[in-house]
């Protein structure tokens, strides 16, 4: 007999949207343990049945009731080769919304699992570990923060209780190991046709490319079609934007001096005029030819005679960094967090999150400074362009333009500076178990629920929102968050023709010509959630007559105006310092040091650029902040903890907000305050 105690969070349907291979039975001993035999899923109530989907398989479940806390939530308890899910007694997944449901933990998403025995026995299962006990509780731990606590009560069920958690230990351990997904029909996804517009512009097709081109007008670059077969590098997207002037020829042969062929390409352009540049580190190595240097020099320079050069991981953590601190958070946050109450916040700082949290917006703050200041090409400069690289040129955005604050702005914004930019999500997310793991997206959604905090007026979406795609992250069901390169997404996009519809998944080349098929996006909400659900993603407290567009810079020409000739600074660690040149190349072909660059000259050096006049060169003057530019505050108590995402496993948490009736908690099962 089961009862839960489940932490209310928008949830997307853990791993409904995709197949994985099916589990290898590991003879009649696995079948015995987890009760994996093919006739007891047809005992199963026709309800619980019903909401697999193809590909699917139940492996084990413990139905019954007993009192949990307050009120009452019976149900079944179930885990299949995707997820792990409890079902409350009397509820079906609706066929609108066929992939919502609070209670689902995909498998990827288990970050701990414990097995309860009386008040003292505690075990802590891993893959492959056996089950010293018959539990009378079990407690999942989502890496997204929540938990799914479920208890069994004695009375004829005690097998059951052992086979589903041993089921659930298997399963995992199968899905650690399985790396290839399959996307799988939804019956009823598609609904009409096939032809379903994606609600955000993917970004797989030149036409989306130059239609963002024409909206951002950045009249002098063009859409570049020298990546559209992955040949110059198969973590950029197949189209990019590159200087009007520049030939496809030079293009080729430039990216191939920068780290992994990410070269210097348009990320955003500001409509008063500068631009935002992104690429990779410079590949030292390489003996570029005169040409090769000046079409280097030409795409950094963006038509422009002032350039900053960003190297943007100074002063941020790194990767290594980034995971720690969240594990370090993680553990804080759980129930039984060893940290007392009356150092709980002393502990928090030692996690050193929101000290990233903070470096990520003071440097953000000061990079929107030097593009909206002037004129200007500013070019951030990443060894691998794939992780900070976003993160800034986002944060940039949403501090600098109204537009990347609505929330059709937003999506289009991570959709182009993340998932088509080629941000390794199922690497760094963990998904694949890979060393490298850092939850950067993660730390960027923190920041951007600190603007949120501090300007609410500004923004068109809600936490809830923020929530919903924090959570997404760690769900296998669209391509969005499900690989690591455009390269990857495009060659399993390439299976789907429709939502109702799937080819061999052995097929593995992307679609011809310059279309690309419908498939499953993250921002298909409407599969997720009802419409009252997304009618909260809207911030009640938004204003769009607070940030109007007034404030361009083609009604207030005084705003920006040129630098002196030929200007080329590198912003480093607060400063900016003045270099001989842009390429590292002039001097010395084998120079590494950054530094080497700079002339002997003092660097403008300030604590930050937007305390001191810009921190901008006295020659320019002092230039007025223009309306529009949030300049967040990163100091002290100004940076909080994010509590409803992050304190929402907590059992105190989970008593205070428990609704009055099932019935409530079946109608909205996500928007719960504390």
């Amino acid at each position: 007999m089961v009862a839960a105690e489940v932490i209310p969070g928008p949830r997307i349907g853990e791993a409904w949207g995709l197949t994985l291979h099916p589990l290898q039975h590991s003879g009649p001993k696995f079948v015995q343990r987890t009760g994996m035999l093919e006739p007891r899923s047809r005992q199963l109530d026709g309800h619980v049945a019903s909401g697999c989907l193809p590909g699917e398989q139940i492996l084990a479940w413990a139905p019954g009731v007993r009192k949990g806390l307050e009120p009452e939530l019976p149900g079944t308890l179930i885990c299949t080769n995707l997820r792990v899910t409890f079902q409350p007694c009397g509820w079906q997944r609706s066929q609108e919304t066929p992939l919502s449901s609070e209670y689902d933990f995909a498998l990827v998403n288990i970050g701990r699992l414990e097995a309860v025995s009386g008040l003292s026995r505690v075990q802590l299962l891993r893959p492959g570990s056996p089950l010293k006990f018959i539990p009378e509780e079990i407690l999942i731990h989502g890496r997204d923060f929540r938990l799914l606590r479920v208890a069994f009560e004695a009375g004829g069920l005690e097998p059951q209780a052992f086979q589903v958690t041993m089921a659930i230990v298997q399963a995992r351990a199968q899905n650690s190991q399985v790396q290839q997904y399959a996307g799988i029909p939804l019956s009823k996804a598609g609904q009409s046709s096939g032809s379903r517009k994606p609600p955000v512009p993917l970004l797989e097709t030149s036409e989306d490319w130059e239609a963002e081109r024409k909206k951002q007008g950045a009249r002098g670059w063009r859409v570049s079609t020298v990546n559209e077969r992955f040949d110059i590098a198969t973590s950029l997207p197949r189209y990019f934007w590159v200087p009007k002037r520049t030939l496809d020829s030079e293009v080729r042969r430039a990216f191939g001096h920068f780290h992994q062929g990410r070269g210097p390409r348009l990320s955003w352009h500001h409509p008063g005029g500068s631009d935002l540049l992104r690429c990779g580190g410079f590949y030292t190595a390489s003996d570029p030819n005169k040409e090769d240097i000046r079409a280097v020099e030409s795409m950094l320079q963006a038509g422009h005679s002032d350039v900053v050069l960003v190297d943007t991981v100074d002063e941020l953590p790194s990767l290594a960094d980034v995971q720690l601190a969240h594990l370090r958070l993680r553990a804080l946050c759980l129930p039984d967090s060893s940290a007392a109450e009356e150092k709980w916040l002393s502990a928090l700082e030692g996690t050193r999150w929101l000290d990233y949290v903070r470096s990520c917006l003071r440097k953000a703050s000061d990079i929107s400074v030097l593009v909206t200041s002037r004129v200007r090409s500013v070019v951030l400069q990443e060894r691998g362009d794939r992780d900070f690289n976003g993160l800034l040129s986002s944060l940039v955005q949403l501090l600098s333009v109204p537009e990347a604050r609505t929330l059709l702005g937003f999506q289009s914004l991570v959709q182009r500076e993340w998932v088509a930019a080629g941000h390794p999500f199922l690497t760094r997310l963990g998904v694949t178990g890979a060393s490298e793991e850092a939850p950067v997206f993660l730390l960027f959604l923190d920041c951007v629920w600190q603007l949120l905090q501090q300007f609410p007026a500004e923004f068109e979406f809600s936490e809830f929102f923020l929530l919903a795609l924090h959570d997404s992250a760690r769900v296998p069901d669209t391509l969005t968050f499900l690989r690591d390169t455009p390269w990857e997404r495009g060659k399993q996009g390439g299976q789907f023709n429709s939502y109702t519809q799937i080819y061999n998944p052995g097929y593995c080349q992307p679609p011809a010509g310059n279309s690309v098929n419908s498939q499953l996006s993250v921002w298909d909400w409407d599969l997720r959630y009802n419409s009252e659900q997304i009618l909260q993603f809207h911030n009640p407290g938004y204003d769009p007559e607070h940030c109007p567009d007034s404030w361009l810079p083609r009604q207030q020409p005084s705003f920006m105006v040129p630098g002196p000739p030929s200007a080329v600074w590198l912003f480093s660690r607060g400063a900016l310092t003045p270099l001989n040149q842009l390429c590292p190349w002039r001097d010395n072909p084998s120079l590494l040091a950054v530094s080497s660059r700079w002339l002997p000259r003092a660097a403008i050096s300030s604590e930050s650029l937007a305390d001191q006049e810009w921190g901008l060169p006295s020659h320019w003057g002092a230039c007025p902040l223009p309306p529009g530019l949030l300049l967040p505050g990163y100091l002290g108590p100004q940076i909080r903890l994010w509590r409803r995402c992050y304190l929402r496993g907590r059992p105190e948490v989970q008593a205070s907000q428990l609704p009055q009736s099932l019935a409530s908690r079946m109608s909205y099962p996500i928007f719960r305050s504390f």
